[in-house]
């Protein structure tokens, strides 16, 4: 009824790759509008640059297509001077806020060098909607591809509208995702774009990234080796207590699943598992971002749950584990954890710019991924 553990982690893992931190029904809703990302802490004072809309080519790969639609994009020209370079901040899965354009080490480096900053969402991401719905026949024109050359039609649009001259440097800016975009566009578009600072980009594409979970590992380790140890332990009582239905009722309990665990189930079971080891990929990942101002609740970091995983005083380390997942599940005010396959499914069937897949990203962020 069960493979090998090895065999599992592995598939696990698969999934993590695949879904980006989409999971089950419920668990759809952990993904903020922005993103996972948190947006900067802005004071009252801050004044933000209102939307703007740009005319956009459909399909760049068709000459013969004349269909255009709405992107939208930020403009700050506050620390611009004649001669000054242009700073472009690329737009990942998710809305283009435009805090972004206010706080940041790219605004400190715009004041230093007096540079112009856009900042331009990503097309089926946000406002940013190229076509009527997101089914297949329209999702076929979400690539990184297409998302390149609309960063440099959009430049050429710029520059004759700001009427930049020929020698002025444009740099593109992006983190994760959007870090690869910079450098891609570095690469495929010299000729527009003078440089580019990717953070944190993962250019280089796999199928089994397994080293991404080999970092949430070394990053948990630099709390301390217990903490690895205490969820190396949990994760191995948790595949135990899934072999029997007195575990199975205990796994129900403390992980406050909202529906009894079926282990005939595969499905049920690897998003089960998923959404567990996800839930310290997403702390990792976005370890001491810009949370602490919504709260303290908010901001969970690598510190706070390796302080749950080695309080021994909480219970042995699946209730800790289980704890962390009650941890998460109270920040996103849900009741319960939903790891249904089936309902995830579901959920991303749904082609409506409304749903709720939709409008947070979910079903364009796993097409891209997969």
């Amino acid at each position: 009824m069960f493979m090998a553990s090895a065999q599992l982690v592995s598939f696990v893992a698969l999934i993590l790759l695949c879904l980006g931190g989409v999971h089950a029904l419920s668990r759809l809703q952990r993904r903020d509008k922005y993103g996972k990302l948190g947006v900067p802490p802005v004071s009252s004072g801050d004044s933000l640059p209102p939307d703007q809309w740009f005319t956009q080519l459909l399909d760049h790969s068709e000459p013969t297509n004349n269909q255009t639609w709405q992107q939208k994009y930020q403009v700050v020209t506050d620390y611009y001077t004649e001669g000054g370079p242009v700073f472009i901040m690329l737009g990942g899965e998710g809305e283009a806020s435009a805090e972004w354009m206010v706080l940041g080490n790219w605004v400190n480096y715009a004041k230093q060098y007096n540079a112009l900053m856009f900042q331009l969402e990503h097309r089926f991401y946000g406002k940013s909607l190229p076509t009527s719905d997101l089914s297949l026949q329209s999702l076929r024109y979400l690539t990184s591809e297409q998302a390149l050359a609309d960063a440099a039609y959009f430049i050429l649009g710029m520059n004759a509208q700001y009427n930049l001259s020929s020698d002025t440097k444009w740099i593109a800016f992006g983190g994760s995702y959007s870090g690869n975009l910079a450098a891609w566009v570095r690469s495929k578009y010299p000729q527009l774009i003078h440089g580019a600072m990717s953070a944190s980009g993962p250019v280089f594409s796999k199928v089994d990234f397994f080293e991404y979970m080999e970092v949430v590992r070394n990053s948990l380790a630099t709390y301390g080796q217990s903490c690895v140890k205490a969820v190396k332990t949990a994760n191995k009582m948790v595949l135990q207590l899934l072999k029997s239905s007195v575990g199975q009722k205990v796994l129900n309990y403390y992980f406050r699943l909202c529906d009894p665990i079926d282990p005939s189930n595969q499905n049920d079971v690897y998003n089960l598992l998923e959404s567990m080891a996800d839930n310290l990929a997403g702390i990792v990942q976005y370890n001491k971002d810009n949370r602490a101002f919504r709260s303290s609740t908010w901001n969970i970091t690598i510190d706070t749950v390796c302080d749950i995983m080695t309080n021994t005083s909480l219970g042995n380390p699946v209730v800790r584990y289980a704890a962390v997942n009650s941890l998460m599940l109270d920040v996103y005010e849900e009741t319960c954890l939903d790891y249904n396959y089936d309902a995830m499914i579901e959920e991303l069937r749904n082609t409506s710019w409304s749903s709720q897949g939709g409008s947070y990203g979910e079903r364009q962020w796993m097409y891209q991924t997969c």
